[in-house]
């Protein structure tokens, strides 16, 4: 089977990447890099002295999931200490007992911060990109270690960040961060429940029309569920709801962050939509994990997802024997689908020089070409190093035996970044919404008004201009 990550196709992704990504600059939009600095500010943070010992505390939500995630970054922390002897780093999950990790985090960071014993590196997602930097105190990498070493990073010994990846971490024309993984919103579905539907395999729903008629195809003649967006339910956070209004051609905040905008025709129209797959019985009633667990064992037809779970379904897949597939995100109509990315970036919140200089180390080495290969071929995450696609020497021959990535890259065109809420009030104002959200999809409360009325509580949360 011909590879479909050619060179040629690569590159015309990355343009198209580049002039996404400088529209969005243009616009401001948080994580574009809207203004650049002015001048290279130079290193203030020292090397390490070459008998330096130094030890470090790394906090991420990838060490509370089993499996793929623990097993793999547990390997990359092994090589990284054997790369460098003189820097001890202690993972750790965040603190919490959250079903999902990743929803720690904050609360976590925040009573660490408050104790005087924060990590020093820590994982944040997008969303929390506002509140890291303004209230976590997350450090401009441009300031600490030199604008020139960040951006070397980022052009990598042989492959660089794709170019929507490049700044997903940037404030007011600063590096804070690092992207570290991330996904765009994935169809995965069951080739082996389309053919006893009597639907063709090769031909993915395009559309969210498609793939509701597929739906209906599937439970009247499998007896199986037709779909499953994880993008409705506040565990799952808003950057597939994000993703979904966006497609739609809303937004749930406005472009310039000062109103909130999910109570508008777009997202009420998203919302009704998922209602009637439920109202129907094309979506089961169930949450995050049992979704997961019920899609792996082969019990649903269509499921919208992070390639983050990819490494899950795909044990699923074969060991009940059932042919696992993905196709890009549906789009509404002729409306252009347009992905928003989930997954975080690592930031250094250490004080502490000898410690700033230790973690500048570990995150050049989790998003090094060793570390992406390792990433994406044991967990699926997209390569943010695309070029390793077609280097025989990284993941072209993964890449051929594992099209599911197909999707990923061919929607980084479009990409555009999960927003972040502002203010200190943002966990509050994006989990009312998402609440809403679940409750009108999978409880029946009525869409417009249940946006609306959380839309109106959170405005009062918003930071006053």
């Amino acid at each position: 089977m011909r590879s479909p990550f050619t060179r040629r196709s690569l590159s015309m992704v990355a343009l198209a990447a580049a002039t996404a990504v400088s529209v969005l600059a243009g616009c401001g939009s948080p994580g574009g890099d809207a203004t650049q600095a002015s001048s290279t500010p130079a290193a203030k943070v020292p090397e390490l002295g070459k008998d330096q010992k130094v030890s470090i505390v790394f906090e991420s939500y990838n060490f509370g999931q089993a499996g793929a995630w623990t097993n793999t970054f547990n390997d990359l922390i092994g090589k990284f200490e054997k790369a460098y002897p003189n820097i001890h780093v202690t993972p750790q999950k965040p603190k919490g007992s959250s079903p999902n990790p990743a929803a720690d985090t904050i609360s976590s960071l925040q009573s660490q911060i408050a104790a005087g014993a924060s990590p020093d590196v820590a994982q944040v997602g997008f969303s929390d990109l506002d509140f890291t930097i303004h209230s976590l105190g997350a450090q401009p990498l441009d300031d600490l270690f030199g604008k020139d070493a960040v951006q070397k990073n980022f052009d990598g010994a042989k492959h660089p960040f794709a170019p929507t990846a490049r700044t997903l971490a940037n404030w007011d024309g600063k590096t804070y961060g690092v992207p570290f993984v991330f996904s765009t919103p994935v169809l995965y579905y069951n080739a082996s429940l389309f053919t006893k539907a009597g639907l063709d395999p090769a031909k993915p729903p395009t559309t969210w029309a498609e793939a509701e008629t597929a739906a209906k195809a599937i439970v009247a003649k499998t007896g199986s569920k037709g779909l499953y967006l994880d993008c409705l339910t506040k565990i799952a956070k808003d950057w597939c709801f994000q993703s979904l209004v966006r497609s739609n051609g809303g937004r749930v905040i406005s472009s310039d962050r000062t109103q909130l905008t999910y109570s508008q025709a777009p997202a009420v129209q998203v919302v009704q939509d998922a209602q009637r797959y439920v109202k129907e019985g094309l979506t089961p009633v169930l949450g995050q994990k049992q979704a997961y667990e019920s899609f792996a064992r082969g019990e649903i037809g269509m499921f919208l997802e992070t390639s983050a779970i990819q490494a899950t379904f795909q044990k699923g897949a074969k060991g009940a024997n059932w042919d696992l597939r993905a196709a890009r995100m549906p789009s509404y109509g002729d409306k252009p689908a347009i992905a928003t990315n989930s997954g975080a970036s690592l930031f250094v919140l250490s004080k502490d020089p000898a410690k700033q200089r230790a973690g500048w180390d570990l995150i050049k080495f989790l998003t090094s070409e060793q570390a992406y290969t390792e990433i994406s071929s044991k967990i699926g995450y997209l390569p943010l190093r695309t070029g390793l696609v077609d280097d025989p020497a990284g993941l072209q021959s993964w890449a051929k035996e594992n099209p599911l990535i197909a999707p990923n890259i061919a929607q980084l065109d479009k990409m555009e970044p999960w927003v972040s809420i502002p203010g200190n009030n943002y966990l509050q104002i994006r989990d009312g919404m998402m609440d809403a959200v679940e409750r009108s999809v999978y409880q029946g409360a009525d869409p417009q008004s249940t946006l609306a009325a959380a839309e109106k509580q959170g405005a009062a949360l918003m930071p006053k201009a």
